[in-house]
């Protein structure tokens, strides 16, 4: 009875220390679409690390957002973000960051800055821009996207399973392990 109880506790703690990591430091996604292509292929799961921009605090509809040791996004990260279009905060999509809060961009052939804090804005904005140049889900659909939906930066395709094949089949080893 005793080591079935310190099974049962060590097996709940290592669940919630796995939880915390996982929410807490990386996440990993599944691509699910061709629209990153090439960088990222259907089935690759990747990992972000939800520390790159600092720890969020906050966001959603019971808190305030806020980072912990906040650090600025930079251009040309690619980053994971909740999609402004979708309002449950339930969608992920992956884009890369091509201006900064304060930069110009065109906006349907209008010079635009991105709104930022030193520009009196609410919050740093920042313009974020498809992996393939014919996916126009990204700022040029859904405008300047807020850092509280910022999630955090992909760091590594870990690896890639065509998700329709059973579990032994699909794995294509040379997507393994890749950098971005």
């Amino acid at each position: 009875m005793r080591s079935t109880l310190k099974f049962l506790i060590a097996l709940a703690v290592a669940l919630l220390l796995m939880l915390a990591f996982r929410s807490l430091a990386f996440t990993i996604y599944a691509i699910d679409g061709p629209g990153l292509k090439p960088t990222f292929m259907p089935g690759d799961h990747v990992m972000v690390n939800r520390w790159s921009y600092g720890l969020r605090t906050g966001g959603g509809r019971l808190f305030n957002y806020g980072r912990l040791l906040r650090q600025p996004v930079r251009r040309g990260d690619i980053v994971a973000l909740e999609d402004p279009a979708d309002s449950t905060f339930s969608h992920i999509i992956i884009c890369r960051c091509s201006a900064l809060p304060g930069d110009t961009v065109l906006v349907g052939n209008q010079p635009t800055q991105v709104p930022g804090l030193e520009t009196c804005a609410d919050a740093d904005y920042y313009w974020m821009r498809s992996l393939n140049p014919d996916n126009q889900h990204d700022s040029r659909s859904f405008g300047f996207v807020p850092e509280e939906r910022i999630l955090g930066r992909v760091v590594l395709i870990v690896y890639n399973k065509d998700a329709s094949l059973p579990f032994w089949q699909g794995w294509q080893r040379n997507r393994w392990f890749l950098l971005p």
